[in-house]
C-alpha cells in the first residue's frame, strides 16, 4: 500500500493516509515513518532548488523594463516563495509524527 502521493506543486510526495494514525499497526507505522524520513530529508534540497530559481528570476526582474513581464516574474517569484513556505511547514509539522509513533 502506498501512503504517499506526489504533489506536483511541491515537487515531493506528501503523506496520504486513508486512516487515522492509531489505526495502523506498529510495523506499518514504522514503514510510513521510514518513507517519510527519506522524503523529509530531501525537502531542504528541494527548497535550495526553488531558491536558485527565485534568484534567477529576481536577476531577470532587475533587468526587465517591460511592465507586463515584470508583473509576470513577480507572480512567479511569489508562487515559488509560497511553495518554499509550504515545504518548510511540511518539514517542521511532521517532526511530530515520529514522536507520536513512539507513544
Amino acid at each position: 500500500m502506498d501512503f504517499f502521493r506526489f504533489d506536483s506543486r511541491l515537487g515531493i510526495p506528501i503523506p496520504h493516509l486513508l486512516d487515522e494514525w492509531d489505526f495502523y499497526n506498529k510495523e506499518t507505522r514504522e514503514v510510513i515513518l521510514f518513507q517519510w524520513e527519506k522524503i523529509r530529508g530531501a525537502i531542504p534540497d528541494r527548497i535550495a532548488e526553488l531558491e536558485a530559481e527565485i534568484n534567477f528570476k529576481q536577476n531577470s526582474l532587475s533587468n526587465e523594463s517591460d511592465f507586463k513581464k515584470s508583473c509576470h516574474l513577480n507572480t512567479e517569484i511569489a508562487e515559488l516563495a509560497s511553495v518554499i513556505n509550504e515545504l518548510w511547514l511540511w518539514y517542521r509539522t511532521n517532526q511530530d509524527l515520529a514522536s507520536k509513533a513512539h507513544m
